[in-house]
């Protein structure tokens, strides 16, 4: 995964947002409320291509234990994953859960934010 490709992905959603925190990492949020992170700095110059985003509770023990994917750090408390390797998730199964990450942060926040938003 690259940041060029994750911002094709999720850049459009209502209300998300874009900026780089601790460094390198670029996070993406929905009215401040971070739902995925990325490391942008390119393979070819040292970066990881690391990918962490939020899922329900009930899929995180069944993620984490395939292979490449680990609990996010300092974040797996809040039921955040890690895919570690590249190729530890097909875009077909990740899309999806990507805008699963978006729904679970943006369903906690205010019912009045949430209709500023628009359809989601």
């Amino acid at each position: 995964m690259d940041s060029t490709r994750l911002r094709a992905w999720v850049g459009n959603w209502p209300g998300v947002t874009e900026d780089v925190k601790w460094g390198n990492d670029l996070v993406f949020s929905v009215a401040g409320k971070m739902f995925c992170v990325i490391d942008a700095t390119p393979v070819a110059d040292g970066g990881s291509g690391r990918l962490s985003f939020k899922v329900d509770d009930d899929r995180f023990l069944e993620l984490t234990d395939r292979p490449g994917i680990l609990p996010a750090p300092y974040m797996a408390r809040a039921k955040w994953i890690c895919l570690a390797e590249p190729d530890a998730m097909r875009d077909a199964e990740l899309k999806p859960l990507l805008r699963r990450s978006y729904e679970l942060v943006r369903s906690k926040l205010t019912k009045v934010k949430q209709r500023e938003l628009g359809d989601g």
